[in-house]
């Protein structure tokens, strides 16, 4: 397994879709150094005032990486979500230049697989994990959600009124429900993490780990 690649390492980015375009901001604003390539002569011109440096060319064609210097990345992302065949020529010509860390959107399980089985070690599926985030937010309390293999999360939520006016030791919230709270966060202070003698009120912010289904049952609480 490749060791990950240093957390300010240059990235290519490839296709400027919604997907790919947010990514590469994002990373830009991280610090990161970002060559971004898009075949669309039109999102290369909306991307230029927000990304240094933005290249017009197509990807598939792997003598077009090469003189772009990809070869050089380790880290490259894919965002191409209008075509399954370009996904995946591009993902074969990333593997084929040596890049140790790809991530590809995947806009089908099947896809998803495809890709898994010619080297793309980090298959993203953008529109299914918003859409099964956004499930366990629908219900009010959960204001974030965060899901990792095994069905652990974590949430960020409302605290239920069972936990308002009393310390963590007094609602005894792992003991009834098998959750941990991680942390409190009360208005216009610090984030601080839970202690047996930390006591939440209404207005407070919690930090909360543990198993999917049961995460759901304590949000659930009035």
């Amino acid at each position: 397994m490749a060791e990950r690649p240093p957390h300010n390492a240059p990235v290519l980015v490839i296709g400027l879709g919604r997907f790919g375009s947010a990514t590469a901001e994002q990373l830009v604003k991280q610090g990161r150094e970002v060559l971004a390539i898009e075949r669309d002569p039109e999102l290369v011109q909306k991307a230029a005032g927000k990304l240094t440096h933005v290249v017009q060319a197509d990807a598939t064609n792997i003598d077009a990486l090469k003189q772009l210097g990809a070869q050089d990345f380790s880290a490259a992302v894919v965002g191409v979500g209008t075509s399954i065949e370009s996904s995946v020529l591009i993902a074969v010509n990333l593997v084929d230049l040596g890049i140790e860390h790809l991530w590809v959107k995947a806009i089908t399980p099947a896809h998803g697989k495809i890709l898994t089985r010619i080297g793309a070690n980090h298959v993203i599926y953008p529109e299914a994990d918003a859409g099964q985030r956004a499930a366990h937010l629908v219900g009010g309390r959960m204001l974030d959600f965060i899901e990792f293999d095994d069905d652990f999360a974590i949430v960020k939520m409302y605290p239920p009124k069972e936990t308002q006016g009393f310390t963590l030791r007094e609602s005894n919230v792992r003991s009834k429900y098998g959750v941990t709270i991680v942390g409190v966060k009360s208005p216009g202070e610090d984030f601080t993490y839970a202690q047996a003698d930390t006591k939440v009120s209404s207005r407070d912010m919690l930090i909360v780990s543990g198993h999917v289904d049961l995460l759901e049952r304590f949000a659930g609480r009035p």
